[in-house]
């Protein structure tokens, strides 16, 4: 069975490309298709592959800090793949994958981390960042978003069966393109061993320095806490302005590499987290290390954290105003030694990348079993496409049985 895994680009290590590197264990020798890639020889070995097929967006100037720039030609470029030799195409898709074209023989599934948010939910701060809210521009880049939004539903009906990464995406999927689709939660990487680290003292607030992160209402936040200590860790856009507006009692630990982050997890009080996330996997992996969570109360830390008495693994706050975040801050303070470090690891055991790849193989398996394309039939004893022995049926055997 040839395989195909499409992933929209590859220009940094987030959490779709944790989902890409467990694709790949699923599916060692599958081909890797992509928009572009500049990841470094080093992270590619990380997640599992030597080389990508990228498209004609590749060879564009300044690919790598100007993607979004290149939106409009996202579509075009997806279609351009020639996946006809392959019987199972995988699309790793939270812009265009999705859209790759498949014929009937062959079985397309695709992974949703979340319906195009550029287009949808997050036009207006994509227009904000892009500096395109007012004029011709302005203008342009709506017509624009309006025609992705038109071509993004159309390619919904492309993929034979579609996983959501969470509930919560799962109905954005239902609103957005009138689908059903399987939640399969994605990996995260659990710690190798358990390490009891003794708590240093500070809170933790960790991500991209972007706005819709909301970094900068946590930040606030803690200005109506100056005896509490907060550690934020990350880089971005943002990051100098939000060093100016900080008070004493907030440290930037700039960008850290992943053992540090776990570190710093380990050893912090909570770990506060404000976005409203499609899923989350940074607030599964600081439970993983033991930190309670103190979350936005909507998105995939609804699913992610409990508050369950007797269970709890973090607490909820229900705006992003930071009046509202602190206030869930001195109510953990105050309730602090009710929460269990080992219920934490717990709860994050359950989305482990172990489970991912059992999941994701099973409903692949299953699809592959009522798949009706010819491609997939094999001739009577040998292997099928899902690598098993197999027996026609009586009315298959008639079917290839020449007329006496």
């Amino acid at each position: 069975m040839r395989v195909a895994i499409v992933h929209d680009w590859l220009y940094t290590m987030g959490g779709a490309e944790q989902v890409l590197r467990e694709l790949l264990r699923c599916y060692p020798h599958a081909d890797v298709f992509t928009l572009f890639d500049v990841l470094s020889p080093e992270d590619r070995a990380k997640i599992g592959f030597k080389k990508a097929h990228t498209s004609f967006l590749q060879n564009m100037p300044f690919i790598r800090k100007m993607h979004r720039k290149y939106l409009p030609l996202m579509p075009i470029a997806i279609e351009q793949f020639d996946l006809s030799g392959y019987d199972l195409v995988i699309s790793s898709s939270y812009a265009v994958a999705k859209g790759v074209i498949t014929g009937p023989n062959q079985l397309h599934i695709s992974y949703v981390h979340s319906p195009m948010r550029y287009a949808w939910d997050l036009q207006h701060a994509y227009l904000n960042e892009s500096g395109y809210t007012a004029g011709i521009k302005g203008a342009l880049a709506r017509a624009l978003l309006h025609r992705m939004r038109i071509w993004d539903v159309r390619t919904a009906h492309g993929p034979d069966a579609m996983i959501a990464n969470s509930n919560f995406v799962a109905k954005r999927i239902k609103k957005v393109y009138g689908r059903d689709a399987t939640v399969i939660y994605p990996p995260v990487t659990m710690p190798a061993e358990v390490i009891d680290r003794p708590i240093a003292g500070h809170f933790l607030a960790a991500s991209r320095m972007v706005p819709y992160k909301k970094i900068e209402a946590v930040i606030q936040a803690f200005a109506e806490l100056p005896d509490l200590r907060l550690v934020v860790a990350g880089d971005g856009p943002d990051a100098e302005r939000l060093k100016k507006m900080a008070g004493p009692n907030v440290t930037f630990a700039g960008f850290v590499s992943d053992a540090d982050l776990r570190e710093l997890m380990g050893t912090a009080r909570a770990f506060v987290f404000a976005a409203e996330e499609d899923f989350g996997i940074i607030v599964v992996e600081a439970q993983a290390e033991g930190a309670p969570v103190l979350a936005l109360g909507r998105g995939g830390a609804r699913e992610t954290v409990s508050a369950a008495p007797g269970n709890r693994t973090g607490m909820f706050f229900d705006s992003t105003e930071p009046a509202a975040i602190a206030q869930c801050v001195r109510a953990f303070v105050a309730q602090e030694d009710t929460f269990s470090r080992a219920d934490c690891r717990a709860r994050a055991a359950g989305f482990s990348a172990e489970r991912f790849r059992a999941e994701f193989v099973a409903f692949v398996d299953a699809q592959m079993g009522t798949f009706t394309g010819e491609r997939r039939r094999a001739p009577d004893g040998a292997a099928d496409s899902t690598g098993r022995r197999r027996r026609w049926t009586d009315d298959e055997r008639r079917k290839q049985t020449p007329a006496a």
